[in-house]
């Protein structure tokens, strides 16, 4: 693997805060794309890393930090397409800014599609580019406090108890209580019993907020609850 001059930089300057910093990761096989990008991303005041190619990311861990990726489209072995498929199926939604010389509409559609930021043809005006980077870390920054709000509501979720689930989602479909207790078989005060802890433990001060929480956990344990 190529290690350019600008994973030397940042690896020497690594920080548990820098962890958490938004990264713009950069990936074309010329080398003087690679230098001119990364020099315009520090300028601008980002924190940036290149590679030559997307093998070469593959093998580090900077793929689960915040931030986007630049790629060439074409590149030897595998493109950026390809990178873009891979990222798809393995679940991580990384914002990409597609930046190529040989780009044309076909493959322009298929990038947008599949969710890149931006399809961007060589030359790029630096303004043009820099805009896409701060959109594509807004999205990234939206995406990451979504997850987190959901894994959140999931651990929640997992410190009830199975009838505090299962008033949970009576709740949630806006059945009474006193229709809870029929359908469960148990008293109206046990029914507000439960709710009151399941709303203390889902952290929720209102009907409302409780319901949100229920709509944030993903579809399948929705389903699986409430069957």
């Amino acid at each position: 693997m190529i290690i350019d001059r600008s994973i030397s930089r940042l690896s020497s300057r690594r920080g548990a805060a820098e962890e958490q910093q938004p990264l713009v990761i950069i990936v074309d096989d010329d080398a003087s794309v690679r230098d001119a990008l990364f020099e315009l991303m520090e300028s601008a005041g980002f924190a940036a890393v290149s590679f030559s190619s997307t093998q070469a990311l593959l093998e580090t861990s900077m793929l689960d930090r915040p931030g986007c990726l630049i790629l060439d489209v074409r590149m030897p072995g595998f493109s950026g397409l390809d990178l873009q498929r891979h990222l798809t199926m393995n679940g991580n939604p990384k914002p990409i800014i597609f930046l190529t010389a040989h780009g044309d509409i076909p493959m322009t559609v298929q990038a947008m599609k599949a969710g890149a930021v931006d399809f961007l043809t060589k030359p790029v005006r630096d303004q043009t580019l820099l805009d896409a980077v701060n959109a594509a870390i807004g999205l990234d920054a939206a995406r990451r406090t979504e997850a987190a709000k959901i894994k959140g509501c999931v651990e929640r979720l997992q410190s009830l108890t199975p009838r505090e689930r299962e008033v949970m989602c009576e709740v949630a479909r806006g059945r009474l209580n006193k229709q809870i207790a029929f359908d469960l078989g148990i008293s109206e005060v046990t029914v507000k019993l439960h709710r009151g802890n399941l709303m203390r433990k889902m952290e929720v001060a209102s009907l409302g907020e409780l319901i949100r929480a229920w709509e944030a956990l993903p579809v399948g344990m929705r389903m699986a609850n409430a069957a």
